[in-house]
């Protein structure tokens, strides 16, 4: 970019000198031609460049016409004043030159330090360019660590569902286990108790048993009890009894024949 500068500025200088070196030579050829021409005064044209350069062909065109309608009017003496107008006037001109060369090389130099703003802003963009794409840069490395961490934390969460999920079957598990148990002991318990129910019947009917037995066994005795021994003795002669004991044996011993 500073080289297009410096191309750009180089033309532009060498347009005002060639401008200059044109309303120069024009002037010098004008007062050589006519030596009688009157006193110009240059310097508020020369203070008017920018506006003079841009009317320089008119104002050299208007001079010469009228320079060469005074040629004719003008007497001996005011053409040897007229002379040194002209040298007056290429004094003022080349002085023009000269000022119009500085506001060249014036406006080369604002052309360049312009140029090098430029570079230095176009360097100024690239590096914030360059600090915005870093920028970029690290907010997608933070994006994406973020972003990793979200992902972690909902593997661990998942992770984490899914352990509470299995402790809450194992649990469940562990549930039905006692409940399959309470229920066997249960129905231990239950056999236990129709097992010890089933025995106290046992031991009841057996009771019962003993004591029809024994209810039997006393009606079988009161037969005998109202008999002397010697009554006794001939019932268990009778049926080849032992006639031996007393009476409470005798008696045991009838009714024990009488069950047979």
């Amino acid at each position: 970019m500073t080289r297009q500068y410096r191309a750009a500025a180089g033309r532009a200088r060498n347009a005002a000198e060639k401008t200059a070196g044109f309303w120069t030579r024009g002037a010098r050829a004008t007062a050589d031609l006519v030596p009688g021409v009157p006193r110009v005064d240059l310097v508020p044209a020369v203070e008017r460049y920018f506006d003079l350069v841009q009317r320089t062909v008119d104002i050299n065109r208007g001079l010469a016409v009228r320079w060469a309608q005074a040629v004719g009017a003008l007497s001996g003496v005011v053409r040897e004043k007229a002379q040194s107008t002209g040298d007056l006037v290429r004094e003022k001109a080349e002085a023009a030159d000269n000022v119009m060369r500085e506001q060249a090389e014036k406006a080369q130099q604002a052309v360049l330090e312009q140029a090098e703003k430029a570079e230095q802003a176009e360097k100024g963009l690239a590096q914030a360019a360059r600090e915005q794409a870093e920028k970029a840069k690290q907010a997608a490395r933070e994006q994406a660590a973020r972003e990793q961490a979200q992902r972690a934390e909902q593997a661990k969460q998942a992770a984490a569902r899914e352990q509470a999920q299995k402790a809450e079957q194992a649990q469940k598990a562990e549930q039905a286990k006692q409940a399959a148990a309470r229920e066997q002991a249960q129905k231990a318990e239950q056999a236990e108790q129709a097992e010890q129910a089933e025995q106290e019947l046992a031991r009841q009917a057996r009771q019962a048993e003993r004591e029809q037995a024994r209810r039997a066994h006393k009606r079988a005795r009161e037969r005998y009890e109202g008999l002397t021994k010697a009554e006794l003795s001939d019932q268990l002669a009778k049926r080849e009894l032992p006639k031996t004991g007393n009476v409470d044996a005798l008696i045991e011993r009838l009714v024990t024949s009488d069950s047979k």
